[in-house]
């Protein structure tokens, strides 16, 4: 489904793609995006909210969005799934993820799944008017913090591309990692674990490649046998 948006005009306001989809299941968040995006020049009629990934399935399957602002942590789901999935079928779609989420795992699978940027709830409503106006410009915004957490992952991963390879410590491996290990050595699939730890399966997607690269093997069965030949795992 391409995206066909439709545009509004506000006094002083040139013409804002149209309409906007909200994936926010709390509604006082709710109602705080649709002020945000009222002072931006959009109208009642063109901001659209659904409270869980079902119902914003359904709304889109219904009619086409220029934008969509999600969460990650959904009643019944992930944000990031809806972000993969409507990617794929539209990467005209600009979708930015608003979540008070920051852990680095999150802020990758989001941006692989398609997102254009990630913004922070705690920030205060002129911040995010600031981020949503440069991304309607073209931007593509990241929270100072989120854009930190990038950094660092990006700087600790050259280092780990210019060392010579080496067995890999337990400390180099996360704890969540080492969870999720353990599940792949009891046979659960990636949906399995999903649903065991509350992630989405993108997000062990994530894990589970991070876990191949740092003991540098290619399968689950690798991974199992190295990690317990490293004592990573009983």
């Amino acid at each position: 489904m391409s995206s066909n948006p439709e545009t509004n005009t506000a006094a002083g306001e040139s013409l804002l793609p149209a309409p906007v989809l909200i994936v926010e299941d709390e509604p006082l968040m709710q109602e705080r995006l649709r002020a945000i995006l009222t002072t931006l020049g959009y109208t009642a009629e063109a901001l659209f909210v659904a409270g869980s990934v079902k119902d914003a399935r359904v709304l889109r399957t219904a009619q086409p969005f220029a934008i969509a602002l999600v969460d990650i942590h959904l009643p019944d789901g992930s944000g990031i799934d809806l972000i993969h999935d409507w990617h794929e079928d539209d990467p005209a779609l600009l979708m930015l993820v608003v979540s008070a989420w920051s852990a680095s795992a999150l802020i990758v699978s989001a941006i692989q799944a398609g997102a254009t940027g990630y913004l922070l709830k705690q920030r205060d409503d002129t911040e995010i008017a600031m981020s949503l106006r440069s991304a309607l410009g073209g931007g593509a915004p990241i929270d100072p913090f989120v854009a930190r957490h990038i950094l660092s992952m990006v700087a600790r991963d050259l280092s780990h591309d210019d060392a010579p390879s080496a067995p890999v410590p337990r400390g180099q491996l996360t704890p969540r990692e080492i969870e999720i290990l353990d599940l792949v050595s009891q046979g659960l699939t990636n949906k399995e674990i999903a649903e065991s730890l509350c992630l989405s399966s993108t997000t062990i997607g994530w894990y589970t490649k991070s876990i191949y690269k740092k003991l540098a093997v290619s399968s689950r069965t690798q991974a199992v046998f190295a990690a317990r030949a490293r004592g990573l795992l009983s």
